[in-house]
């Protein structure tokens, strides 16, 4: 049998936590009962802080898989510790999981039990997808007490903001050069943070560059100089350099667009408007960006647009 002091002392993310979860699921004391709820609270606590993460803007310039790996493990020790002091979730589940549930609803045409009862039910897991039978009441306790909307990913404001402000410039360049808009708003938005990274001049002027292009001998225009991140050899650099500056947002999408049109460079680029991966990594292969992980993330990124 396994002790619940065992498991109510750390969040069951690991293997050795997961196979302590399927025994004591076996067991039917209220104790071990007790521990998974917690576990369960633990864990959904966990995919929140998680959820809240991905929706801020990632990749700034204190960045790093370092910064990434101990904000992860902040995360899981953060939800051990709210769920060690009760949410209120655990009580419900051990209740369920328990057999404490309320009496089934009743069909009012023919007085019996209605068709919701958990027992009978087929849920979905709330992160691949797939069938589950719910007759495991420790699948089905879960599955009908989670609100919907937190088990739902928002939209962040900023994310809303920055594509109701750019739509219209993203939707200008679209229709002169034939790609897609959202095409344009996803690199926008990686570039610069969803706007939170955008590049200025020394003084402080907004350069409107939301794609990064720089200043070389062949660009005629204003400059702004700015620190960006580069991958040398796959090791990440900081690095002073110029950058292209626009009187306007408008100006910006319509030189990344120009650019893409009539640099033989990007031809494979332009042959790819029908996919957002195929687009992403013909860009990567173009040489547009050091960052040896910049396909994933525009398309991400792009995916992401265009389902808002």
């Amino acid at each position: 049998m396994i002790n619940a002091a065992d498991l109510s002392g750390k969040l069951a993310i690991d293997a050795n936590g997961l196979s302590n979860l399927k025994t004591a699921a076996r067991d039917n004391s209220p104790e071990a009962i007790k521990a998974v709820a917690k576990q369960f609270e633990g864990i959904f606590m966990n995919m929140m802080l998680k959820s809240m993460r991905d929706a801020s803007p990632q990749d700034g310039e204190f960045d790093s898989e370092q910064t990434r790996s101990f904000t992860a493990m902040l995360d899981q020790q953060l939800a051990q510790n709210l769920s060690a002091k009760g949410l209120g979730l655990a009580e419900v589940l051990a209740k369920q999981l328990s057999g404490q549930t309320a009496a089934p609803a009743v069909d009012t045409t023919s007085g019996k039990p209605a068709s919701s009862n958990v027992s009978n039910q087929t849920v979905s897991s709330p992160s691949s997808g797939i069938p589950a039978s719910a007759t495991n009441p420790l699948t089905g306790a879960l599955q009908s007490t989670l609100p919907t909307q937190q088990t739902q990913k928002t939209t962040s404001d900023h994310v809303i903001k920055f594509q109701e402000k750019m739509l219209e410039h993203a939707d200008n360049a679209s229709r002169t050069s034939g790609i897609p808009s959202h095409f344009m708003l996803g690199q926008a938005a990686l570039e610069s943070g969803w706007g939170s990274r955008e590049i200025k001049a020394a003084d402080g002027t907004n350069s409107h560059n939301l794609f990064g292009i720089k200043a070389t001998s062949s660009w005629k225009g204003k400059v702004a100089e700015s620190v960006t991140t580069e991958y040398v050899n796959g090791v990440k650099q900081k690095r002073i350099e110029k950058f292209r500056a626009y009187d306007s947002y408008t100006e910006s999408f319509q030189d990344f667009a120009n650019m893409m049109k009539s640099n033989p460079r990007y031809n494979n680029v332009i042959n790819n408007l029908d996919n957002p991966d195929a687009y992403a990594k013909a860009l990567q292969h173009s040489g547009y960006a050091t960052d040896p992980n910049y396909a994933a993330k525009l398309s991400a990124v792009i995916k992401r647009v265009n389902s808002g």
